[in-house]
């Protein structure tokens, strides 16, 4: 038999949740081949078989939680495809041995499919019943959340955090208090009730983490977006000719920062305990909006990009996180982070830092407003409000400013972006 494990998923995940088998019970896999898509904190991994062999057994279901080195599926090297499991074995065993086993399990089965109709016997996930011979808990005692009755592990574990299972603690009798009722459905009030992801839910308890543990601060600031929108409008074609990929707005803030970055170091840290660790390196995360939530793919050394590397290497991190398709290592070790949400509408925000990182520029709405020229002159231009939070525990007021400042220069000034750059 052949042991299909949970692999080694990344240094900061060690578990992940069942998404989707790829393959059921009789199926030939080959050396190779994806069997289970498990969905981790940051993306969706496909879980390779490293031997051929007929699945015999699948050992989770969708939605099961699942650590590294679980084992969740069992092949068998020696069976032919779409053979029963148990084939071989029964071949190995005497006639009368078989007759003997046959009537033992028929027994057994039949006791099981009494108890399940007595209400003894509840319906739950391997896992889940693995749970509860630890903890010592009573299937029948468990309250299923899952639409069908089958009790899953984290059924087990809100059962064991439930006031009622703890032990009881002897107290003075009060008055007895009417359980509130649930309120009924309303039919001209429809709701639909929906689990939240594990990855929306990394993401939310992230960021209610950055807002606790960090000294979060937003300056802002506005850009005059003409000198930017004449040269992309005048090179726009000859760009696209030579490098065959559209040249965009992002590569412009992606240089502007990195210039940036370089002479306000402290925006490129984070802090470890006692110390701050300074990055000598640019690698710059892009947000985007991707199906199951928001992500952070990185542009790695930035610096030593062109205007052209910039915009495939975003393009195609783009691509990969609306077709779910990033790696963890192009989600891992950004020092900075762009954030465009201007492309959604949005006329100013204060965006949320990335955790471990200090700093992150939002990115907003180009509108035109009228812009004083002079103490006579006005006129309407393309503007664009531009946002910096930061960590105010090792960014001061001053930098976190200046830092801004020299960006919307860099921007107002683009061709300066080749000396910077």
């Amino acid at each position: 038999m052949i042991e299909i494990k949970v692999p080694e998923l990344a240094e900061s995940i060690s578990e992940g949740t069942v998404l989707q088998w790829l393959i059921k019970v009789g199926d030939q896999v080959n050396k190779g081949e994806s069997i289970v898509e498990l969905e981790t904190d940051k993306v969706n991994l496909e879980v390779t078989a490293e031997d051929s062999g007929v699945v015999t057994k699948l050992l989770k279901e969708p939605g099961d939680t699942v650590e590294v080195g679980d084992i969740i599926a069992v092949l068998d090297a020696q069976s032919e495809a779409g053979a029963p499991p148990v084939a071989q074995e029964e071949a190995t065993v005497p006639e009368e041995k078989q007759e003997e086993l046959v009537a033992v399990s028929q027994a057994s089965a039949q006791s099981t499919v009494q108890e399940l109709e007595n209400g003894k016997r509840p319906i739950a996930s391997p896992a889940a019943r693995k749970l509860a011979r630890e903890l010592k808990i009573d299937l029948n005692a468990v309250q299923s959340s899952d639409p069908f009755g089958r009790i899953r592990p984290n059924d087990v574990k809100a059962h064991v955090e439930a006031p009622s299972a703890k032990p009881e603690v002897k107290q003075e009798k009060a008055a007895p208090v009417a359980a509130p009722k649930q309120a009924e459905a309303n039919p001209a009030k429809p709701e639909e009730r929906v689990k939240m992801s594990r990855r929306r839910q990394t993401i939310a308890k992230r960021l209610v983490e950055v807002q606790h543990t960090a000294a979060m601060l937003t300056t802002f600031n506005e850009v005059d977006m003409t000198a930017v929108m004449n040269l992309r409008k005048k090179r726009k074609d000859a760009f696209y000719e030579k490098h065959d990929v559209r040249l965009g707005f992002m590569s412009f803030f992606t240089k502007a920062v990195v210039a940036a970055l370089k002479q306000f170091p402290l925006l490129n840290a984070e802090i470890q305990g006692d110390e701050l660790i300074i990055k000598k390196y640019y690698d710059i995360g892009i947000a985007v909006a991707a199906p199951e939530g928001l992500v952070v793919p990185v542009v790695r050394d930035a610096n030593k990009l062109n205007f052209a590397e910039i915009e495939r290497g975003i393009s195609e991190l783009g691509k990969k996180a609306r077709d779910n398709n990033l790696t963890l290592k192009e989600l891992q070790g950004g020092t900075f982070t762009i954030t465009n949400g201007g492309v959604f509408g949005s006329l100013m925000s204060t965006p949320i830092l990335n955790a471990p990182q200090v700093g992150i520029l939002g990115m907003h709405k180009i509108q035109l407003r009228p812009v004083a020229i002079d103490e006579e002159r006005m006129e309407n231009r393309p503007m664009m409000y531009i946002a910096l939070s930061y960590d105010h525990r090792i960014v001061d007021g001053k930098e976190a400013v200046s830092f801004l400042a020299m960006v919307k220069d860099l921007l107002e000034d683009p061709e300066s972006l080749l000396l910077e750059g």
